[in-house]
């Protein structure tokens, strides 16, 4: 079976799964918009922007699993001049809050797919560990990495600015 089967069909049961969860939970889901700041980590690289929309539903006031997927954009310099790179990150995680009201300071854990658009496609592993801090009106900020496996060190150390409402 192919990779991208294999991907699809995991990504598949994995929504059906967490259908299952929000059935069960306390709260109406969430949905977010976010953008994306940030330094590059890689040789050359210069400077990362992207935006995202994420899908959250509560586990229980503490713990929710978002689905996150947007568009980033990495600047690099060589030799050659300007380039950049595109990716369309799709991926899934947790998010604990550190205190039972389901607002304030947390950790999120993400991981998923980096689809590669333009001259450099293909598709890489992504993960995406962030602290930050969402206030009850909807607004959050975190820190966070955001790392891509394709045999080299590739990435960004950012910002997210984002809001979210529930649906």
């Amino acid at each position: 079976m192919k990779k991208s089967t294999k991907f699809l069909a995991s990504a598949a049961a994995a929504l059906a799964l967490f259908f299952s969860i929000d059935a069960n939970a306390q709260s109406a889901p969430k949905f977010g918009i976010g953008l994306n700041v940030g330094a590059g980590v890689g040789t050359g690289q210069s400077f990362a922007i992207g935006g995202d929309l994420r899908y959250q539903f509560d586990v229980d006031k503490q713990l929710s699993i978002p689905i996150t997927a947007g568009y980033t954009n990495i600047q690099y310099k060589d030799a050659y001049g300007d380039i950049s790179f595109g990716y369309i990150p799709v991926k899934a995680g947790l998010k604990y809050f550190f205190n039972d009201t389901g607002a304030g300071v947390y950790g999120l854990a993400e991981a998923g797919a980096a689809f590669g658009v333009g001259d450099y496609s293909g598709t890489d592993f992504v993960y995406s560990p962030a602290l930050g801090y969402a206030w009850s009106n909807g607004l959050d900020l975190a820190a966070k990495y955001e790392g891509i496996a394709s045999g080299g060190t590739n990435g960004y150390v950012g910002i997210r600015l984002a809001y979210g409402f529930k649906l």
